[in-house]
């Protein structure tokens, strides 16, 4: 698949995924594979956030494991994922420890779950800070949370005392504190009240605008407009098209993209038509989205230079 953006991978600071194919096994005999990602071709480039947007289970999350190297032990993976000259998905975990935090930083669902529990926020963020040569004053910790909104007493709290909404804040201050030249956010949004939830997007923004690479996963399209500046749009673990956020999430070409955009309560919530397409052990020659909709299609590539298409329906121009 041809990426958006070219970017040699000797550039610090960018991540290019190339022809990424991920199977995760499932228990059992004969043995079946979940095909969570399927050639996958993406340029993640400092200074812009890319949205990776679809329905929930179609293999965003996946790919921010593969990014962070935490995929399960088992899974079968092709392809590369390059930081720098470093294939995460070939690295060591010793190289990839010395990547993790200040390199690449993950914001991870269930925030509440990733956090000790028998830590203050303020000590567990000293101590991440104090690990990767930051500044770790109470006044720097302090200045970090205020610019989320949350209580001055955070600090001196345990995670068993902080809402859902609260420990997902915490977590993206403690990301976003490490400076990393890329960061991983999935479903950065999922807990939060939109006024939070805006906070926390301006702050991603604020991370790419100043020379970061940002990836934004999530099912909010809304979100994904807001902040985004190229959109990746997934299903059943492939991308469906990739492009600026107009017109992927304004003017959209593929069927899915605006299946996806129909959904919206803004255009009458219309559903997707058919049941969603399986990961496990697909036929790898066809089209999950057009098979699901019963319309047969050929392959597209590039309709713009900086905009790609999967595939379109059979004799569409």
């Amino acid at each position: 698949m041809t990426t958006t953006t070219a970017m040699p991978t000797t550039m610090l600071g960018s991540v290019r995924l190339d022809e990424v194919s991920i199977r995760i096994g499932l228990p059992g005999s004969p043995r079946r594979w979940v095909h969570a990602a399927e050639r996958v071709s993406l340029d993640l480039v400092p200074g812009r956030v890319t949205a990776v947007v679809g329905e929930s289970g179609c293999g965003k999350s996946v790919l921010a494991l593969a990014l962070m190297g935490l995929l399960p032990a088992g899974t079968i993976t092709a392809g590369s994922i390059h930081y720098g000259d470093v294939d995460l998905l070939t690295a060591s975990e010793r190289v990839l420890q010395g990547i993790r935090g200040g390199g690449l930083g993950l914001i991870p669902q269930s925030a509440a779950t990733h956090l000790n529990p028998v830590r203050t926020v303020g000590s567990t963020m000293a101590e991440a800070l104090a690990a990767h040569g930051r500044p770790t004053g109470a006044d720097g910790v302090r200045a970090l949370l205020d610019e989320l909104a949350l209580p001055a007493g955070t600090i001196d709290r345990y995670p068993h005392e902080l809402s859902g909404g609260m420990a997902q804040r915490v977590l993206v201050a403690m990301t976003l504190a490490l400076r990393p030249a890329v960061v991983v956010a999935d479903e950065p949004t999922s807990a939060l009240d939109p006024g939070t939830a805006r906070l926390v997007l301006a702050a991603l923004r604020n991370h790419a605008d100043a020379g970061h690479a940002v990836m934004l996963i999530t099912h909010d399209l809304v979100a994904a407009r807001e902040v985004a500046d190229t959109v990746a749009v997934m299903y059943a673990g492939r991308l469906m098209e990739i492009g600026p956020v107009d017109p992927v999430l304004v003017r959209p070409r593929h069927g899915y993209s605006r299946a996806l955009l129909d959904a919206l309560p803004e255009n009458g919530m219309t559903p997707a038509p058919g049941l969603p397409s399986s990961l496990v052990d697909p036929d790898p020659s066809v089209c999950a989205w057009h098979t699901r909709v019963g319309v047969p299609c050929v392959p597209a590539g590039r309709v713009d230079d900086d905009h790609w298409l999967a595939c379109v329906p059979a004799g569409w121009s």
